[in-house]
């Protein structure tokens, strides 16, 4: 028997007290949209200006508390999630439709977060440099930027919120973080647990607001100087945006976006397991992961063998209620149903849809015996003859929805990958080094996976993409703390004389005219 649904009310947090909001957002359970998971107190433009104030205050006793003691403070954090990782993934699921085994993953991926930086707390190595002149020494050292805002997408509410703010944290920076408002109920849930961790007021406030009051409230905190770093997860479109505005304030961004990731399958690949691939990457989460399978690319020599294993696939891929087992449960909103829906409208004469029907599950196009009532669920779609002039080959497409193309050698193969312009994650399939690696150097993408899925990350591994992907930051492992810190040189002459660098230099004369007899 399904327990009755419990709508949550939930408001912003700065400095530890409830703020106050301009208007009201329901969040919805995709898979019955009747059911309110959480009534959403927004807030405006003024109460984000607000939080980063609150915040850099706060980040100034932060940063003096040692890096160590910053660690257990992660460590903590990490023991919290873990002993919620359930109401937490069941959370996730009940918010945004996401399967339950799926969202056990993703809240498993905060832990491997905190257990990889809780060390990084007494790893936060400077340098000792060597000096051109004697009786001097050289330093540097990683300093907390100070306060970082972090604007956060949905379809990963706990797992990619966590890669920014336990590195910020961890580093001594204060953040104020924006998350989807679609999935206000486990942000706001994920901040009760790093709050409960024992961090100082201020130090992490969350503020629910929709797009543009964000904006403008970050435009207001960057005039005013209390905002030094932005975080982005998000669309290319409003990364765009978000980067510009960063860039008037000689702001780098950090920015993670969307991805029309490519896998080639070559002639010598094994089917099977790309078929298996395909599926997962392409149909999990109901494709709406950043890194989730765009096109594949595959020789023409095994073309109709893949297309027809991986449709038979897809047709007996199991879509339902994400509590259940299923590969996919519903898309996240309905707003990216809506979009969805204008996908669709992409396919062209010249295609094949070669998966079944497309468009929602109803009781008139059911999937298998499963008619869908009551949520924002979709047919998978595989679609045969894509082009390279399509919009459905040179487009994002955030849904269940997946192009299938050609290639004859492998030079073109990586030009194929390449074209569309994002560079995110990308998959070979081949039982060939040399494959492997030819298609590594001459891949635009920032992540490669070789026999294995477009989707997937790990907690030490560098996450993110070039091009219309991202702007080269990478979030995860230790490449993320040049994001929330900067490098300071120091030098320390002991000499008692002012020594001038480039100038006052022991030379060494050698004799270049000497040649062997």
């Amino acid at each position: 028997m399904r327990r009755a649904p419990v709508t949550r009310q939930i408001v912003s947090v700065v400095g530890g007290k409830d703020a106050a909001s301009a208007s009201t957002y329901q969040s919805t359970n995709p898979a019955r949209t009747r059911e309110v998971v959480a009534s959403v107190g927004m807030a405006d433009a003024d109460t984000f200006a607000a939080a980063c104030r609150t915040a850099k205050e706060a980040q100034r006793e932060w940063a003096k508390v040692p890096a160590p003691v910053r660690g257990r403070v992660i460590a903590s954090i990490g023991r919290l999630v873990e002993a919620n990782a359930e109401s937490l993934a069941r959370l996730v699921t009940e918010e945004i439709g996401k399967p339950y085994a799926e969202a056990l993953g993703e809240v498993r991926e905060i832990v491997d977060t905190c257990d990889f930086f809780l060390g990084e707390g007494r790893r936060l190595y400077g340098q000792t440099v060597p000096s051109e002149m004697p009786d001097k020494n050289l330093f540097t050292f990683r300093n907390p930027v100070g306060v970082a805002a972090v604007i956060t997408a949905g379809n990963f509410p706990v797992a990619v919120p966590s890669w920014y703010l336990v590195p910020a944290l961890l580093c001594g920076n204060a953040v104020v973080w924006k998350p989807a408002e679609y999935a206000a109920a486990s942000g706001h849930a994920l901040y009760r647990l790093f709050a409960a961790a024992g961090l100082p007021d201020g130090v992490l406030n969350v503020v629910f607001a929709d797009g543009a009051e964000t904006f403008r409230g970050l435009e207001r905190a960057l005039e005013e100087g209390t905002v030094h770093k932005v975080g982005f997860t998000g669309s290319s479109e409003v990364g765009r945006k978000v980067g510009e505005l960063a860039g008037r304030h000689l702001q780098s961004a950090c920015l993670e976006l969307g991805g029309k990731n490519p896998m080639v399958i070559m002639p010598d690949a094994d089917l099977e397991l790309a078929v298996e691939g395909a599926l997962f990457s392409g149909f999990g989460t109901a494709g709406q992961r950043c890194t989730s399978l765009g096109t594949v690319i595959v020789h023409e020599s095994v073309h109709d063998e893949f297309l027809r294993r991986f449709a038979e696939a897809v047709r007996a891929a199991r879509i339902g209620e994400p509590d259940q087992d299923v590969l996919a449960g519903p898309l996240l909103d309905q707003k990216f149903a809506d979009r969805y829906e204008e996908y669709l409208t992409w396919i062209q004469p010249h295609h094949r849809v070669v998966s079944g029907p497309t468009g929602r599950v109803t009781e008139d196009s059911p999937r298998q015996d499963f008619t869908g009532e009551g949520g924002l669920y979709y047919h998978p779609v595989v679609v045969d003859g894509v082009r390279p002039d399509d919009r459905l080959f040179l487009e994002e497409t955030f849904g269940p929805i997946v192009g299938v193309t050609t290639f004859r050698t492998l030079d073109e193969a990586i030009e194929l990958a390449n074209l569309p312009g994002y560079g995110l994650s990308s998959s070979i399939y081949t039982t060939d080094a040399r494959n492997a690696f030819r298609f590594r150097e001459g891949v635009s993408a920032g992540m490669v996976s070789v026999n294995n899925s477009t989707s997937g990350a790990e907690a030490h591994l560098p996450f993110g993409g070039n091009g219309k992907s991202g702007n080269g930051s990478r979030q995860s492992g230790m490449w993320v703390l040049d994001q929330f810190t900067r490098w300071q040189a120091m030098n320390w002459d002991h000499s008692g004389r002012l020594q001038k660098a480039q100038m006052d230099v022991a030379d060494i004369t050698p004799d270049l005219d000497f040649r062997l007899p």
